[in-house]
């Protein structure tokens, strides 16, 4: 089969060297561990009540009888075996020294992940794992008990924010861990193309490749010819039934390994026929028989019952019914239940067979009828005890008929994905199956087998149930209850019944070896067989040989061992036989871990330390054939050392997966060609694929190195899970994980697998514990399988779903982490060292000088982005401009020509009117204000007033009366009485800032300014003049003062911006007039008509509406406090269908609470008719969010809302209000924009729903008498159309400066008079700080001009820069909040070069931490982002300001300050 080349005779005589008793790995493990002892990690620190939600039941006692209770449990075997290594005198002295060297020198090459790499090379992975190791002092402070006014010492960190020293050290000595995250290099330049390129992992040149020839197939030995072979399974049962009747057939024992029943032969015929009976001749449905021959059978039955199972199965057999053996049930929620119900619905199962006892505990319904679990189809369940078998009659006899190609049985299987699909073996498959376990297990009659195994399914239904029966055998069947009581049950039972064979897992021999110091006379020596089912495992080398170095001294011989390796698929393929069956000497591969990560076979001499050892699992079954063949792509053969998957051809495989043709035909039909593309097949007949990954070794001996349901791929390395298990086992699992119960598996993120660990940890273990436990596997599987975790998860002990007998279910654990219901009690993810195949950082560009922009986008024909609303001077006659030239002007002619018409109605939160005001009433309130101001204020022209009031008319009346009396008005908005710590620094910042000389407010403002409680928050002595309007003099004021210029200073808008800076503009008279005249003509507003407006009245547009435009343009304001729909939230709504108001306004935090405190009630809204609403408009700073004003349009559709109805404004500091959408016009487009070019700072159009679409809606049209422009952000040159640019603006209207810019003073002068730097240099516009493009649309405007469209993507100052690209922050949240059903609220912002993301969790804390991968994954998958922070806080704590944007700067300084009471923060690695 294998011709000698040098290299390979080499390397086969190199496989068979090895076999002391010995454990490689553990050593290993522990020698990588020993080069990262003196690094530490911070560790993520946690809210206290967090670390005590796992339930009641995790605190049973430590199971301390073993270290695991599924097949992931076994440790390597180094620590059990007490034999020092160098006792053992046949090792080979090459290995001692190899073994030696590892331990001491821990050489760095050990983790290069190239043959020979330098230690240069390994010291990147060092860094890798060392950002791994800061995160155990870091962490351990609980955040919750810091008092909120704790300082010590305050320190700066690099950006000048003054943190608490405590919070400062941590972040210190992370940044110092994630300065240099592991990157592959950066090609030398970068194309600036839209297209963001992910990485593609190029194959390293010296990666090794294989160097064999093709093997050829494998021919089994000939199945031998039996004299008087039975035709089939049921005449060999008939044959014993009947001349053997009181031969034991199976015994089986209780929960204490007493043997409560003894199967007969004789019994297992007669009660399979009285059942068979019954099936066909007792069960009707209509009168009608319920099952024909052919029909499929549930058997459910537990593993404690193999009697009534066996009688089952083979009932059915005789009937002729195909049984199909499942776990039972135990709650509807069972892991992997539901997928169960979809297999037996395909195979079309109605009837359930089950024992009464099982029966009864089934979960029932109130008619006692068992449930329906989740799932599944409606099912008959019938219970074969005894005496509800009827008798057959005399003239029944059943068909017992020869072996046909007919199915015999199903057998499940679930799939890496968790999917379960039945397995059809025919009667002939089961058969020639005995047959050739008969031959190479060299069964004889009436011998005695333990079985420890499930009986249900696989190796113990092969050889406890059916070949047992063909051979006339024993069976003692073990119960997984007993062997958790007393693992030595099954040793003891060998010993008791003199078994000559033993079919086991390596669990059960761990186990065992754990349990066996209290019992000195058992004895193995009857044993002539030890069958390891699961030999095909890595671990399982361990637990033979530990196994065998602690009975050996009691009558175990070491050939008696015979590991064996099956698959559902083609039952079993290879065992290992005893030399009396002429079997070869065992054999063992010590393999290089890395070149296995490329399937390549190499023994391995140099790397101590990544290293894995396997054994054989014997020669393959007689009358069989087996090729290896590649994993990817076509099946073409393998060569020699090449790693593929085992193929089988025989006449003892399955059919094909039941009901489904296609998946049959790929894995039960394979036509295996040979490695030349030309070659013809190297069979006719076609192979199965076993899912078996191995090659074949000398004697041709098979081993098997993993599992193609446990491959994980990462960048092109193929990595075994089982293997990181054994990894992840070797770190002390004892301490630490309970029960050595580990998952893992791979999750896809970003095109890539990624690995993801989940443990189960002891209840008695620590944060510390935990964190190092973590930490310290992370260095392991680094250095041994040069691979990085993604992301590592612990959760309390017992609750990662359960397979049937005690394992982890896989796909169960997959699914929920991927749903985020994993609930794991501490989370590490390492994204940073795993995510390799980032696009590259964009590199900016050189320069462009003008004269290339120019020619770049403006003789190319493009349009220049330029637009601007109609023409104010065309519209009115300039007489009344002049009239309306000064607002105080404006009152008094307004209370001359019409004194009583109402201008204010202010409602209170029960939709009553709270007050009102008419011209003339207005006008006398403004007089008596203003004889305060001079007489009792003693202000001059020109000083400052701050007027601090709730919203209403009085806020309106005073501030005509600072311009009665010639004072500049600032409105503020009044502190907060329960919040006064937060909100009266503000109120005082403003006064202060605003060099406020006086200022007025009602009575009980006063008195809270003045208060106790305002004295712990700021210092009450230094205010200014306060003055209570609320009883004023009735005096007549001598002069009303008329400004001498309309340049004058009219008022100063103070707003605090989303980044937290203070900043007041100044508006002259003449922009105030201006800008109410370009609302007026855009809205149409006359004496006639009736606004709504639910906006607060301090700044901006809110504070024009409410103020001004009433009183310029003389409609009636219906004013609705947004603070009173906490009270009613329908209060806004109500008004607006109770005064049928054409154009209302009102802010995204109005709409969302209406949104969301109606959405469930619009049934009792009925009274409600929105009908007359033309505009809504939402007065914004920020782009248009889409989805809430869809969401309001959809939700008061019924009420009458015209879906045309909603649209946003667009304003900001330096104007106010650039857009609006007014009555006339065309309706407010939308387009879709690629998000990744819109980080590169440029405009693509895409479809609907094209992958990283983002919608972008028009802001509203541009009002009168503006003019935009968009402009590069660096060079300040026009742009074309479509293009992004900073957005530029030009109008009467625009503010005339800041007043000051509190924390900024040199900040932006420009802001307010900047010039093109090309083109058009002569106008002065003014620079909004927004980014945004214009667009030319298909739609004609009013003026029947083309109607271009200004879209607002989002401001300057709150963009992220990260890996050289632009991020806008509502992006990244956009994706965050679809990550998980409990996200209640996101933001993200930037500390250093790490992406922070806060998520407000809504829901039990015990979710907190599954928030964690959910939103890493989310942020890389969609942006390409990997996140540094994760924290997670209670609802609420994002703090949003009045017009419901984020306050993004003021959350940063609060978790540096360490102030946000955080349930949890994970630092990504």
């Amino acid at each position: 089969m294998i011709p000698a080349k040098p290299f390979q005779a080499d390397f086969m005589r190199k496989i068979c060297q090895l076999d002391p008793p010995y454990n490689v790995h553990t050593e290993a493990v522990q020698a990588a561990l020993a080069k990262y002892k003196e690094r530490k990690m911070p560790m993520p620190s946690k809210r206290r009540s967090v670390l005590v939600h796992s339930s009641v039941e995790t605190y049973t006692p430590p199971d301390t009888s073993s270290a695991s209770e599924d097949e992931g449990s076994l440790r390597r075997q180094g620590r059990i075996t007490s034999t020092p290594f160098q006792s053992h005198s046949n090792v080979e002295p090459w290995l001692n020294r190899v073994i030696q060297g590892s331990s001491t020198s821990s050489s760095a090459s050990s983790t290069s992940s190239h043959p020979g790499g330098k230690p240069a090379a390994a010291s990147n992975t060092a860094t890798a794992t060392a950002a791994a190791t800061v995160l155990a002092d870091l962490m351990v402070a609980s955040v919750r008990g810091v008092p909120r006014g704790y300082h010590s010492s305050i320190l700066e960190t690099a950006d000048g924010v003054p943190v608490n020293s405590r919070v400062s050290s941590k972040i210190q000595q992370l940044l110092n861990t994630l300065k240099r995250p592991k990157r592959p290099p950066l090609k030398e330049f970068f194309v600036d193309d839209f297209e963001e390129l992910l990485e593609v992992q190029q194959p390293d040149p010296n990666q090794p490749k294989p160097e064999g020839n093709q093997m050829n197939v494998l021919k089994g030995e000939p199945l031998g010819v039996v004299t008087n072979w039975p035709p089939s399974l049921l005449s060999a049962l008939q044959r014993w039934g009947t001349t053997q009747p009181k031969a034991p057939c199976l015994t089986a024992l209780d929960t204490t390994g007493k043997a409560i029943y003894t199967l007969t032969y004789g019994k297992l015929w007669s009660r399979s026929l009285k059942l068979a009976y019954t099936l066909l001749n007792k069960l009707t449905t209509k009168s009608e028989p319920l099952l024909k021959p052919g029909d499929r059978v549930a058997l459910v039955f537990p593993n404690s019952d193999p009697v009534m199972f066996m009688v089952a199965f083979y009932g059915c057999l005789l009937a002729e019914l195909i049984p199909v053996p499942i776990e039972v049930p135990l709650t509807r929620k069972d892991a992997g239940s539901q997928q169960i119900g979809f297999l037996l619905g395909s195979c079309g199962v109605t009837l359930a067979l089950t024992t009464d006892a099982c029966q009864k505990g089934l979960p029932k319904a109130q008619t006692g009828e068992v449930v329906t679990f989740k799932g599944w189809p409606r099912l008959i369940w019938f219970v074969i005890d005894g005496k509800h078998l009827a008798k057959p009659t005399k003239d029944w006899h059943p068909q017992v008929r020869d072996a046909s190609a007919e199915i015999a049985y199903i057998e499940y299987k679930t799939s890496k994905e968790g999917s379960t699909v039945g397995i059809t073996i025919s009667h002939a498959s089961m058969l020639a199956h005995c047959h050739a376990l008969t031959q190479a297990c060299g069964y004889s009659e009436a011998e005695t087998l333990t079985n420890v195994l499930d009986f249900k399914r696989d190796a113990g239904l092969w050889h406890g149930v059916l070949t047992s029966v063909m051979n006339r055998m024993h069976v003692i069947s073990i119960p997984y209850a007993l062997m958790k009581v007393n693992p030595l049950s099954w040793i003891q039972k060998v010993c008791s019944y003199k078994a000559r064979v033993a079919v086991v897992k390596s669990r059960d021999m761990h186990w065992s070896l754990l349990a066996q110091r209290d019992q000195r006379d058992v004895s193995l020596s009857s044993l002539r067989m030890l069958i390891v089912a699961d030999g095909a495992n890595p671990w399982s080398i361990s637990s033979c040989d530990a196994f065998l170095n602690v009975f050996q001294s009691r009558g175990l011989r070491p050939e008696v061992i015979c590991p064996c390796a099956s698959s559902s698929e083609a039952l079993t393929v290879a065992i290992r036989r005893p030399p009396e069956l002429g079997g070869p000497p065992p054999g063992k591969a010590v393999l290089s871990m890395n070149c296995l990560s490329f399937g390549v076979i190499r023994v391995d001499t140099e790397e101590k330390l990544s290293v894995l050892t396997v054994q054989d699992v014997g020669q393959i079954m007689p009358g069989a054939n087996v090729c290896v063949v590649k994993v990817d792509g076509t099946p073409y053969l393998c060569k020699a050392d090449e790693v593929g998957e085992i193929c089988v051809n025989s006449g003892a495989t399955g059919m094909a997966y039941f009901g489904l043709l296609g998946i049959t035909k790929n894995v039960f039909e394979v036509c295996i060609s040979p490695l030349t593309a030309a070659g013809v097949p190297v069979s006719d007949q076609p192979f199965t694929r076993t899912g078996l990954l191995g090659f074949v070794g000398p004697d041709y001996l098979v081993f098997v190195v993993g599992k193609l349901d446990g491959l994980m791929t990462v960048s092109g390395r193929r990595h075994n899970a089982d293997d990181v298990v054994a990894t992840a086992l070797a770190v002390e699992p004892m301490k630490f994980v309970y029960r050595g119960r580990i998952a893992v598996f791979s999750v896809t993120v970003l095109h890539d697998d990624r690995i993801v660990l989940v443990a189960e940890q002891r209840p008695d273990a620590s944060e510390e514990d935990s964190f190092q436990w973590m930490s310290r596997v992370l260095q392991a599987i680094d250095s041994i399988h040069q691979v990085g975790v993604y992301c590592l998860a612990l959760v309390p002990a017992n609750t990662l779903p359960k397979a049937p007998l005690g394992g982890i279910h896989i796909s169960e654990t997959k699914q929920r982490f991927l749903e985020g219901a994993l609930h794991p009690c501490n989370v590490l993810m390492c994204p940073h060292t795993c995510v390799t195949n980032l696009p590259k950082p964009r590199q900016k560009q050189p320069d462009v000088g003008p004269a290339s922009m120019i020619v770049g986008n403006l003789v190319a024909g493009k349009r220049i982005a330029q637009a601007s609303g109609r023409d104010v001077t065309q519209l009115e006659d300039n007489d009344q401009a002049r009239k309306f030239l000064y607002l105080a002007d404006v009152l008094q002619w307004r209370a001359q020509t019409t004194p009583d018409h109402p201008l204010f109605l202010l409602l209170n939160s029960k939709g009553t009117v709270a007050s009102t005001a008419s011209c003339i009433q207005l006008h006398k309130r403004a007089e008596r204000v203003a004889v305060a101001l001079i007489e009792k204020g003693r202000l001059n022209v020109g000083d400052h007033v701050a007027l601090v009031y709730p919203p209403g008319v009085d806020l309106i009346a005073t501030f005509y009366g600072c311009l009665y009396a010639g004072c500049i008005p600032i409105t503020v908005r009044p502190p907060h009485p329960q919040n006064l710590a937060t909100t009266l620094p503000t109120v005082k910042m403003i006064v202060e800032v605003s060099k406020s000389a006086c200022i007025l407010t009602t009575q009980a403002i006063m008195k809270l300014l003045k208060s106790k409680e305002a004295a712990t928050a700021v210092d009450i002595k230094t205010w200014p003049t306060i003055l209570d309007t609320d009883d004023m003099p009735k005096k007549k004021l001598a002069s009303i003062f008329r400004p001498t210029s309309p340049d004058m200073l009219a008022y100063l808008d103070f707003s605090v911006s989303t980044t937290g800076i203070l900043a007041g503009v100044k508006m002259s008279h003449a922009a105030t007039s201006a800008l109410c005249r370009s609302i007026k003509l855009q809205c149409e507003l006359y004496p006639s008509r009736q606004i709504a407006i639910c906006l607060d009245p301090y700044c901006g547009l809110g504070f024009a509406l409410w103020c001004l435009c009433s009183v310029y343009s003389g409609h009636q304001s219906i004013l609705v406090p947004p603070l009173e729909l906490e009270s009613n939230v329908s209060l806004w709504l109500s008004a607006v269908s109770q005064y049928k108001v054409r154009v209302t306004f009102c802010s995204y935090s109005v709409m969302e609470m209406c949104t969301k405190g109606l959405g469930t009630q619009t049934d009792n809204l009925r009274v409600i008719n929105l009908s007359c609403v033309r505009t809504c408009m939402v007065v914004a700073e920020e782009r248009p969010r889409i989805t809430l004003t869809q969401s309001f349009s959809k939700l008061f559709k019924d009420l009458g809302l015209s879906a045309r109805a909603v649209s946003t404004t667009f304003g900001c500091r330096v104007n106010v209000a650039i857009c609006l959408q007014g009555t006339a016009g065309p309706d407010p487009t939308t387009v879709y924009v690629d998000m990744r070019a819109l980080r590169h700072d440029r405009v693509r159009l895409v479809e609907r729903g094209s992958p990283h679409s983002l919608p972008l809606m028009e802001s509203g049209k541009i009002l009168p008498g503006v003019k935009v422009i968009i402009a590069h952000t660096e060079t300040k040159g026009p742009l074309g159309d479509s293009h992004l640019g900073e957005i530029w603006v030009s109008s009467p209207h625009n503010a005339t400066g800041y007043y000051t810019v509190y924390g900024e003073e040199a900040l932006h002068a420009d802001h307010f008079t900047a010039r093109l730097s090309f083109g058009d240099t002569q106008t002065v516009w003014a620079r909004t700080g927004y980014l945004g493009f214009l667009r030319r649309t298909e739609l004609t405007d009013a003026s029947g001009e083309r109607h271009d469209a200004l879209y607002v993507v989002g401001s300057l100052d709150e963009t992220l820069e990260l890996r050289g690209m632009r991020y806008h922050p509502i992006d990244i949240e956009t994706s965050v909040i679809r990550a998980h059903k409990s996200i209640a609220e996101c933001a993200v912002f930037t500390w250093t070069n790490l992406l922070v993301v806060v998520v407000e969790l809504e829901g039990s804390e015990q979710e907190a931490l599954d928030l964690v991968a959910l939103v890493t994954n989310v942020v890389l998958e969609e942006h390409y982002l990997i996140v540094g922070v994760v924290v997670i806080v209670d609802p609420g704590v994002i703090p949003i300001n009045s017009r419901g944007e984020k306050q993004r700067m003021h959350l940063r300084d609060g978790f540096l300050a360490d102030q946000l009471d955080p349930i949890y923060v994970a630092y990504n690695m």
